[in-house]
């Protein structure tokens, strides 16, 4: 009755939403994409004309449960123009090509109404928190917690989405054409879009990837960051002077993570780095002219002239020295700002601080550049070099851990990369050295964590630290954060013990000194779902934070934790700022830090309103758990409920993913094995090299991305059915609905799952009931599927999914209609093949096409999805 009762008031409110959207996004769409049917290409008309009878087929298909073989064939049939194959596979093509322009155009409308139908100022802004603060008499708790609060946004290099910056420069015109109802620009737009390749023909560098989310920092970050930290001045501080604090940080993984990416080496590492520094002078330097427009006071002229020619040299003049760091050109700012204070009236005075913020935020180095790679390539690498090299006087890969650990006290060094034989070890030494290079260039942050990915024990911290030391640091002078990544379940429940033994050892507690007590942990959703499922893993990384929150506190150590999240609710994604918003005192909340990659930076960061609103939904999220908590913590029945339900699902999970027909089922019936054939990444799909599939060397992103390409989606729900049904059954259902009204951890948790549901279709692929190998396995998915449908409705007590999220409901309800063609073609290609291959002598150009096929459809079907992968 209480969720009846809220879901009344609200109705009429998520209407007036509704129709707001329709009218500045689906209308819109209905129009503009009848502009295709115009364009001046061959084939285009009557692509436009054959792509709704398609979808109509599909539909009606689906209804009538027909496969998608079934489908398509029927579809050929009735069409007396596609009468070969060749024609077929033609038109099948051409409807790929089509689809894919009609997702670009829809996301384009979508970023053109953004602040329509998003409220800048709303819940979770910078304004509402200030206002929400002053109302509470928190405004000086706020501004407390402000002087040293941050949010850090690290984008990665993982393969999901990466447009040419062509393509995203015709998106950004598209969305401002849009926003005016420019009918002659957008026409032209569509016809430049028509004749732009959407991806390229080889796969990307390492730089490459770079250069694309560089197209980020530079296009939309830059100016986003400024006018949050403007509204921060206004609506926080109003009269008072900023605290020494940038607030927001930016990350950056694309060359330098290379953990299972053979590509990445320091040079490229060092290569991105300046072009991280020369990007960030160059966003300095147009900001300077357009001040020197405005600043055209005697005296104060002078001193930007100055600086615009220092500006120019540093990023411009790659065969002079850079002389210019950020002390200096904050010093020469200040001057300025004091110049036209005192003697020009404070005329214009706002812009040159705008630049001041921008330039304490950004440095020189725009965004930290982190450096990973797994544990045990580190520890081959120092078996490598204590065999190799007189730095130890003892056999190291025949002690015991305990006497590895001891040993690292005693190495010697340097070690020169050069008396090293394999290429692994010369780079990781190097890699060492790039950071100490590239911090003489951009400064400390320009480079100052390194990540240990698959991190399971103190000795794989040691060993990294000891690596400093033999590149020839010396340990006192290590300005490098040191940061372990746990994400297996075992290793999550191990990490309390792991770092209270780093935080006991005396040489790592001489590191943390000079850290100033702070250590920073990071948490892997992606692969501890992989490993777990989605209940246990987001409930085991909430209790692996409370109980390394406890052990950090009781060693005096500051923790931050950074979450590696991706985009779907399978790799803790979905509504991220509300598991913030939601955390509980027992959790340290220093600052907030995540990853966000391929389609989520796009969605979510692709414009500076977008960019802004979840900035600020972030910043305000953690802000809000610092000073509005929301209770003390899990009681002890909510925290024994919610570790019924993890267990439960835990079981479920791994019985799954043991089934005999798991492997075999992703290898004959998903798209798996083709995302290693896309171009929109350098990194290899698995991490071994060998021919056979080995669930532990499946990459997260094309295993989540395969599950999502079949539109079953396991990883978002997969056991949370059982383990609802088993506590429904013992009477605990009345339970879940009561926490599910009363916490906002697992409201979240519950509403990501329902988008997980959301985004399922199971009619594409209950084909495969019939299939003598696999049907019994589809049947098992089918059946989680419904369990988990119907209670997830009972706990949330409503009839529909989402029903407290229309405008994202319908979001995804449009998106899912664009592509269902798109996901038919692909089942339907992938039918055609298994059908060739069953043949005595299969046409093995035949095969190849419709792989190509298999592959081009990859694309759309991701960035529809905006968060699949």
């Amino acid at each position: 009755m209480r969720a009846l009762k809220a879901n009344l008031i609200s109705a009429m409110k998520d209407k007036s939403q509704l129709v707001q959207y329709r009218n500045s996004v689906l209308n819109k769409y209905q129009i503009y994409n009848s502009l295709f049917l115009n364009l001046p290409f061959d084939a285009v008309y009557k692509t436009g004309v054959l792509l709704p009878l398609l979808t109509h087929a599909c539909v009606q298909g689906y209804q009538e449960q027909q496969s998608p073989y079934a489908i398509i064939s029927g579809f050929f049939a009735k069409q007396e123009s596609l009468d070969t194959e060749e024609k077929q596979i033609s038109a099948l093509f051409k409807f790929i090509q089509y689809i894919e322009r009609q997702i670009v155009l829809f996301d384009s409308i979508e970023e053109a109404g953004y602040e329509i139908n998003h409220d800048l100022n709303g819940k979770g802004s910078v304004p509402y928190l200030a206002n929400q603060a002053e109302h509470l008499n928190q405004t000086a708790a706020l501004r407390q917690v402000l002087q040293s609060y941050r949010v850090r946004v690290v984008l990665t290099a993982h393969p999901t989405q990466f447009y040419p910056g062509p393509v995203l420069g015709i998106m950004t015109d598209l969305s401002e054409a849009i926003k005016t109802n420019d009918l002659v620009m957008i026409e032209q737009l569509l016809q430049q879009l028509g004749k732009t390749p959407l991806f390229s023909k080889s796969k990307p560098t390492p730089f490459d990837e770079a250069v694309s989310l560089i197209w980020y920092l530079e296009n939309v970050f830059y100016n986003t960051v400024k006018h949050t930290l403007r509204r921060i001045q206004s609506q926080v501080f109003a009269d008072q002077a900023m605290p020494d604090n940038t607030f927001i940080e930016l990350g950056f993984w694309p060359g330098g993570d290379r953990d299972g990416n053979p590509f990445v080496d320091s040079a490229t590492t060092i290569k991105v780095a300046d072009r991280l520094h020369r990007s960030i002078l160059k966003c300095y330097y147009r900001d300077v002219r357009a001040l020197k427009k405005r600043l055209t006071f005697e005296g104060v002229d002078e001193m930007i002239e100055r600086l615009e020619q220092q500006l120019y040299q540093a990023a411009y003049m790659t065969h002079e020295k850079n002389q210019l760091s950020q002390k200096r050109l904050l010093e020469a700012l200040t001057e300025i700002h004091q110049e036209v204070k005192n003697k020009h009236h404070s005329l214009f005075i706002d812009l040159v601080q705008d630049l001041i913020n921008q330039v304490k935020c950004f440095g020189l180095y725009f965004a930290t550049l982190d450096i990973r790679q797994d544990s045990r390539v580190h520890h081959q690498v120092m078996i490598e070099m204590a065999t190799e090299t007189a730095m130890l006087d003892v056999h190291y890969a025949d002690l015991t851990a305990a006497q590895q650990m001891a040993a690292l006290n005693h190495i010697k060094g340097p070690v020169e990369a050069s008396d090293l034989s394999s290429t692994l070890a010369q780079d990781t030494l190097n890699s060492v050295l790039a950071i100490e290079k590239i911090q003489k260039t951009n400064g400390e942050f320009g480079a100052n964590r390194y990540i240990i990915s698959n991190c399971q024990s103190a000795l794989n911290v040691m060993e990294v630290l000891a690596f400093f030391q033999l590149a020839g640091w010396s340990a006192p002078t290590v300005t490098v954060d040191i940061v372990p990544l746990f994400e297996t379940i075992d290793d999550l429940m191990a990490a309390p013990e792991i770092m209270a033994s780093l935080y006991q050892n005396p040489k790592y507690q001489q590191h943390l000194s000079l850290r100033k007590q702070q250590q920073t942990i990071m948490l892997g959703f992606s692969d501890g779902t992989k490993d777990g499922g989605y209940l246990a893993a987001n409930w085991s990384i909430l209790t692996a934070k409370e109980k390394l929150t406890a052990v950090s506190r009781k060693h005096g150590v500051a923790v931050v934790f950074f979450d590696g999240r991706g985009g779907p609710p399978a790799r803790g994604g979905g509504e991220t700022h509300k598991f913030y918003a939601s955390q509980s005192p027992d959790i340290a909340n220093h600052a907030t830090q995540l990853t966000v990659q391929g389609q989520t930076i796009s969605s979510n960061f692709g414009n500076t309103q977008s960019a802004q609103y979840n900035l600020e939904q972030l910043l305000s999220a953690g802000l809000s758990s610092a000073i509005f908590p929301q209770g003390k913590g899990w009681d002890d029945d909510s925290k024994q409920l919610l570790g019924r339900l993890s267990e439960l699902s835990l079981e479920k999970y791994s019985g799954f993913k043991q089934h005999p027909k798991f492997i075999p089922y992703l290898e004959k019936i998903s798209t798996l094995k083709y995302y290693g054939m896309t171009n929109i990444g350098s990194r290899p799909s698995k991490r071994s090299a060998g021919k056979g599939l080995v669930f532990e060397d499946l990459r997260a992103i094309p295993f989540v991305g395969a599950w999502s390409q079949l539109k079953q989606n396991v990883l978002g729900y997969y056991g949370v059915g059982t383990a609802c049904e088993t506590l429904s059954q013992d009477g605990l259902q009345q339970p879940l609905q009561t926490l599910y009204q009363q916490s906002g951890y697992f409201k979240a948790l519950i509403d990501n799952s329902m988008m997980s549901i959301c985004k399922s279709f199971m009619p594409l692929t209950a084909y495969l009931q019939q299939d003598p190998e696999f049907g019994g396995f589809w049947d098992n998915i089918n059946d989680e599927f419904k369990l988990a449908n119907k209670h997830l409705k009972s706990i949330a007590e409503v009839d529909t999914l989402l029903l407290d999220q229309p405008l994202r409901k319908e979001s995804i309800r449009v998106r899912e209609s664009i592509v269902l063609p798109l996901l038919t073609i692909q089942q339907y290609c992938l039918q055609k093949m298994g059908q060739l291959a069953r043949q005595e002598q299969p046409d093995k150009a035949l095969m190849a096409t419709y792989e190509k096929l298999v592959t081009r459809s990859l694309y759309g079907n991701i960035n529809a999805a905006r968060n699949a992968v």
